[in-house]
């Protein structure tokens, strides 16, 4: 067995040049690894551990004991000691030196995320996982956790113990701060998966070496951050339902892990919303998505923008005719007129720019809406001037008749806009994928902190 004793083992970050390898295709893993080599793993297995001597050899002997049963491919084992200062580090080492199916890492300081980050950096298996040292979670649920990742389908796989199939035991005050937080994700970072903090996922390890350059945190919330990051950038994140049981000897300091958890959310909450992680350049390089292929009888390019301009543009009427009823109840009509043209032009830009023309990401986001807003200036003349027409024809309308000049002025508009956004704002792209960028200029006022560490300098 090795034993790596190097204090950091995390690449040097450099996430503009990890964005700028290209990766292959999902495709399902042969039974032999790629490299044709019989001893290179398919599945990488981290444990994380900090002063662990009791549970450790328990732990490992068991999961070892396990895979050598269940699990049809390579394997290995990875402990990974986050500066231990008791007997772990012994532990470690014998349990490492006793078969060719466990390794041992040391680091020289705490967290979670950082040890992760250091192995699967440095592994060589496709798939990468990590559970507890405590095994809370049925050793069952680690196939089914790892197949979507082997078969190609999926890029993440998450255990859940909020999910409806999950049978869990744990007292209630971790019960309402787990629910609580995932509660907080939801609402704050639009997240769509049930279970931030569950012990026990998996990560392939191509999707792994353009991804963790972006996480920055090194703590508890590395979970949370990679999984919200993948989560923007499209990737697919597989849930498996577990069966989970409580360690009521565990370290965890709820406090401090809560609030380090809550600044985590606010700083990438932060990022994602002045667009500071280019996460649209992450999405395609993963495989083929069916929604780029040209089938017959399938509406697309032009035909498909149609259909969801015209979706987008009856709801954003709809909502820019409540807006106005609202306003007009307290301003003259063309103070109203402007206010509910001008809330509803960014809303609708923000909708054509991802549900017609297929923008992810918030590159050129501002851009995107800047011009959205002189294509709103055009509206707001035409439907203005129909107004002042109006008024000028009749001298006192009534609201419905109002309501009716608005709509026609409004579909000439529309007409206009979308030749507009199809043209102008968001023209098609050509097929080349676009250039990414350099590291120099990547992350000027978001790069990951561990990127000046001098450990990683080479």
């Amino acid at each position: 067995m090795q034993t790596d004793s190097s204090p950091d083992a995390s690449p040097e970050a450099s996430p503009g040049g990890a964005c700028s390898v290209p990766l292959p295709a999902r495709a399902h893993l042969p039974r032999a690894h790629p490299a044709g080599r019989r001893d290179a793993p398919v599945l990488d297995i981290v444990i994380p551990v900090y002063n662990e001597e009791k549970d450790l050899g328990p732990c490992v002997l068991r999961l070892h004991d396990h895979l050598v049963r269940t699990f049809p491919y390579p394997f290995r084992i990875t402990i990974a000691d986050n500066a231990s200062t008791d007997r772990t580090p012994e532990v470690a080492a014998r349990l490492a030196a006793s078969g060719e199916e466990v390794r041992y890492t040391r680091l020289e300081q705490k967290g979670r995320g950082r040890a992760l980050r250091a192995v699967w950096s440095a592994s060589d298996a496709p798939v990468l996982a990590y559970m507890d040292v405590d095994l809370s979670t049925d050793l069952n649920a680690l196939l089914p956790l790892v197949a979507p990742l082997i078969s190609g389908h999926s890029d993440l796989a998450i255990g859940s113990r909020l999910a409806r199939s999950s049978r869990v035991v744990r007292g209630p005050k971790r019960e309402f701060i787990s629910r609580t937080y995932n509660l907080i994700l939801r609402g704050s970072l639009h997240a769509r998966f049930s279970d931030a903090q569950c012990g026990f996922k998996a990560i392939r390890g191509d999707v792994a070496g353009v991804l963790l350059p972006l996480v920055e945190d090194t703590g508890w919330f590395f979970d949370t951050e990679m999984l919200v990051l993948a989560e923007r950038a499209g990737l697919r994140i597989h849930e498996v339902p577990v069966d989970w049981v409580d360690d009521p000897n565990s370290t965890v300091h709820l406090v401090k892990t809560a609030t380090d958890d809550l600044k985590g959310v606010w700083r990438v909450g932060r990022a994602l919303a002045v667009g500071a992680l280019p996460l649209d350049r992450l999405a395609r390089p993963f495989g083929d998505d069916p929604r780029d292929r040209q089938l017959t009888g399938v509406p697309g390019g032009l035909a498909r923008q149609l259909v969801g301009f015209c979706v987008v543009g009856a709801l954003s009427t709809l909502f820019y005719l409540l807006l106005y009823s609202g306003f007009r109840t307290f301003s003259g009509s063309q103070v109203a007129n402007a206010l509910a043209l001008l809330v509803s032009a960014v809303a609708n830009t923000a909708a054509n720019r991802r549900l017609t023309f297929g923008v992810r990401g918030r590159d050129r986001a501002m851009r995107h809406q800047a011009q959205g807003l002189v294509v709103f200036g055009i509206g707001l003349a035409l439907t203005s001037g129909s107004l002042a027409a109006l008024g000028a024809a009749s001298g006192d309308p009534s609201h419905s008749t109002e309501l009716a000049v608005l709509i026609a002025a409004n579909l000439a508009a529309t007409v206009l806009r979308f030749l507009l956004l199809r043209a102008w704002v968001f023209p098609e792209r050509r097929s080349d994928p676009a250039p990414l960028p350099d590291a120099s200029s990547s992350y000027s006022s978001y790069e990951p902190a561990y990127a000046h560490d001098p450990r990683n300098a080479r």
